[in-house]
């Protein structure tokens, strides 16, 4: 059964998304982060909220699978709103006991700040689920290639990278299975108090970290017989390149942020 972890999961497809150059997607990412923050009204969330559909939209992908990636954070998210929602003065007071207080400016910035979380994931669930982990992971050594300068590790530090999106959902996987085997014997992993849950969890461990360790030497066998010596001498085999589509992409994102400087309150 798959685990209802979607991030770090590749779904193979032939869409606009899918076919942009993985720098591209990348920085589009990184920059919808940080542009999210730009937004502080209702008009400036919705034209995101648009932009944000209309790239799902492109990439063909079942909104289903963006909802999914939302599940496994929903109760930060749930917390953090409530954090806003109570401690956040200011417009008429809804509710008030001791030193909670709900009020209307903190109602409609706990809305804000769920609508920025569900925002970028979604454009993080995106950036996973149409480019491959190599390509993610080649395109971050591109991006980090002036660090070499300084003789930061830029090579290490992507392939870290790719196999720790590559190795996410496997071992989501690997959970799922000593989860149901558990299950089998009689385990109910939904019963009893937190401390009891958190015992239940506590058999997962052990034969979890030893089928990590067990992947991780098959990998870094499999590394060594490949003759692996690191990013010194090597060549790509995946040549990246930068299309016309990705320029229009990045255009698009500079319309995006003109229109929240222009909407912003």
């Amino acid at each position: 059964m798959m685990n209802k972890l979607i991030f770090g999961r590749y779904i193979p497809g032939n869409s606009f998304i899918h076919t942009m150059d993985p720098r591209a997607k990348l920085i589009a990412s990184f920059y919808f982060i940080g542009i999210i923050f730009l937004a502080n009204n209702w008009q400036t969330y919705a034209i995101l909220a648009i932009f944000t559909l209309f790239a799902i939209f492109l990439s063909k992908v079942n909104i289903r699978f963006f909802i999914r990636g939302i599940k496994p954070l929903i109760w930060l998210i749930l917390f953090t709103v409530a954090l806003q929602m109570l401690f956040t003065q200011g417009g008429e007071v809804y509710f008030k006991w001791g030193i909670f207080t709900i009020t209307e400016f903190g109602v409609i910035n706990g809305l804000f700040i769920f609508c920025r979380f569900v925002l970028i994931i979604f454009m993080s669930t995106l950036l996973t689920l149409t480019t491959p982990p190599l390509d993610l992971s080649d395109a971050i050594e591109y991006l980090l290639r002036p660090l070499k300068v300084i003789r930061f590790p830029v090579h290490e530090v992507s392939l870290m990278l790719s196999i720790a999106l590559r190795f996410v959902p496997t071992l989501m996987d690997e959970t799922e299975k000593i989860m149901n085997a558990q299950r089998a014997r009689g385990v109910d992993f939904g019963e009893g108090n937190l401390v009891q849950k958190m015992k239940a969890v506590v058999p997962l461990l052990i034969p979890l970290f030893v089928s990590s360790f067990n992947r991780a030497e098959d990998l870094a066998t499999a590394m060594e017989a490949r003759g692996y010596q690191g990013g010194d001498g090597r060549t790509k085999y995946r040549v990246l390149h930068w299309h016309m589509n990705d320029t229009v992409v990045m255009m698009a994102f500079a319309a995006l942020t003109a229109a929240l400087v222009f909407l912003r309150s």
